[in-house]
């Protein structure tokens, strides 16, 4: 069977006026996941990114840990399919209706690194209601819109393999939930679940043959884990 190996980017400028660029914690995370992968010796058929900077800056520097070492490094591809959701033109959509019964949403949202715990639970409140699809308009994404976009994404890349490929995507959280959503036929609810706890730079490893996919492991982080520094174990 083949393998495609979602990852997701490393931390990224949560808090600051351009969120898409890796902190320092993120392009070491990215560092060490290389570091690791060219240690088992796995090394990849085909490399995809989401066009987003934090996407391909994960790869990057993850792939120069292999050239570092002499392993092929495949030419990095690139497919939107694989972007993140727009996570602000959600909020900016869904969060008006929210006010009357969240007044200080406003204020959290907009200092959200010195809020971290209230951030969570109002923006968990938005996708709630964009998962429900009641608050859609046609200048949003809609997550069934996002959902098939990201299926497309997979079949470009499963109409092009063969069934000993080892594939690895460097893409978000929001497309790794929405992949497990199509894969797993979890609830919406349950995948976003699943969507908090994604580890930066985790690993998660799908099997394929033809069209058939099913997922084999999820979240794997041991690459951060075994270094036993807590900083480095981050979820944005």
């Amino acid at each position: 069977m083949g393998s495609i190996y979602l990852i997701r980017h490393g931390q990224a400028s949560f808090g600051a006026d351009d969120y898409d660029v890796l902190s320092p914690i993120g392009i070491r995370q990215a560092e060490i996941l290389g570091q690791h992968l060219a240690e088992l010796g796995l090394s990849f058929d085909r490399c995809l990114s989401g066009d987003l900077r934090r996407q391909q800056h994960t790869a990057n520097s993850a792939l120069e840990q292999f050239a570092a070492v002499g392993l092929p490094v495949p030419i990095l591809e690139t497919d939107s399919a694989f972007n993140e959701f727009d996570a602000d033109a959600v909020i900016r959509a869904l969060l008006p209706a929210m006010l009357p019964d969240e007044p200080d949403a406003l204020n959290i949202l907009r200092n959200a690194a010195q809020n971290r715990a209230e951030f969570q639970r109002i923006f968990a409140l938005i996708i709630e209601r964009w998962l429900a699809g009641t608050y859609d308009t046609p200048e949003l994404e809609s997550w069934l819109g996002f959902v098939e976009r990201v299926r497309a994404g997979l079949h470009r890349i499963l109409e092009q393999a063969d069934n000993t490929q080892k594939i690895a995507v460097f893409t978000s959280g929001g497309t790794i939930t929405a992949l497990l959503h199509l894969i797993t036929q979890m609830p919406a609810r349950q995948a976003f679940e699943l969507n908090w706890q994604i580890v930066n730079t985790s690993l998660n490893h799908l099997k394929f043959r033809g069209r058939e996919v099913a997922l084999a492991s999820f979240n794997s982080h041991a690459h951060l884990q075994l270094l036993k520094a807590p900083e480095l174990i981050t979820f944005r």
